[in-house]
């Protein structure tokens, strides 16, 4: 069976878990490839003008896997911490993925809501697992083995490698530098070479280190995010203010470069923060 991937929005957080999931399960992942002029006009064309780029963008990748796969994985992200939900636009992903005007495979859209408790949603893994076998122990064994690999790439960002070199199994650290620049945003916004003009690559050119969020340990991310009056509930953009917070309080970068994308709700209200 062939999985879709669509190559944009949370593929560039959660990717390493679920590719290894579907793999262990014998599924094969089928990504729909990076972003270019093709992919973005295909999602303006077939999205509402009101959308967000990174929704526009995505509405593109899933046309551009329509034919190619057996059906496509997007989950309603509802929820990945207690007390805190995702930018409304997770929530409706499946809804908006089933509205194309174009024959679309199946979607898979098992709904992903930790805010409900670990045991609802280990039910979800296993309610999704079902889809390729009974077995309970190898679904569970394939999500364990899918966290593990998601964790390694998380400790080697930890070790500068960006989430996007990770992922494509590049080694690319920051070399010596005079100047360090902190890049911040949504992953999808800062890793979508297309989107973002490849700003990494192209500080880097310069000679100039690049931090991003994913280098900071999460319990500092959070613990700066939490000297706020009050808490943030988007848990996304609780990361994008404690990473912000964390480079500036304690003059670690040279200066910050903040990519936001048009017309983002959440992320206007946190640019006056």
């Amino acid at each position: 069976m062939k999985i879709g991937y669509p190559q944009a929005l949370l593929y560039y957080k959660y990717f390493p878990l679920w590719e290894t999931f579907f793999s262990k399960l014998g599924a094969e992942v089928v990504l729909s490839g990076q972003t270019n002029r093709k992919i973005l006009s295909l999602g303006t064309l077939e999205a509402e003008n009101e959308l967000c780029l990174p929704v526009k963008v995505f509405y593109g990748h899933l046309l551009t896997l329509a034919d190619k796969v057996d059906a496509i994985f997007v989950p309603r992200i509802v929820s990945v911490e207690k007390n805190a939900f995702t930018c409304p636009k997770f929530m409706g992903l499946p809804d908006m993925a089933r509205s194309v005007e174009c024959e679309m495979p199946p979607i898979i859209d098992p709904t992903i809501d930790v805010s409900q408790g670990w045991k609802k949603y280990m039910r979800t893994v296993l309610e999704l697992g079902r889809e390729f076998t009974s077995s309970r122990v190898k679904i569970l064994s394939a999500y364990r083995e899918g966290v593990k690999v998601l964790h390694e790439h998380k400790r080697r960002a930890l070790d500068g490698v960006t989430s996007l070199d990770v992922i494509e199994k590049n080694e690319v650290k920051n070399g010596p530098a005079d100047i360090k620049i902190g890049i911040a945003g949504h992953p999808y916004n800062i890793y979508d070479k297309y989107i973002s003009m490849n700003v990494i690559k192209r500080l880097r050119q310069m000679k100039v280190g690049v931090e991003t969020g994913e280098m900071i340990p999460e319990r500092v991310v959070d613990r700066e995010s939490r000297t706020l009056p009050k808490d943030l509930f988007w848990t996304y953009e609780r990361e994008v203010i404690g990473t912000i917070f964390h480079w500036s309080r304690n003059d670690l970068v040279d200066g910050i470069i903040y990519i936001l994308a048009f017309p983002c709700g959440p992320d206007s209200l946190i640019q006056s923060l």
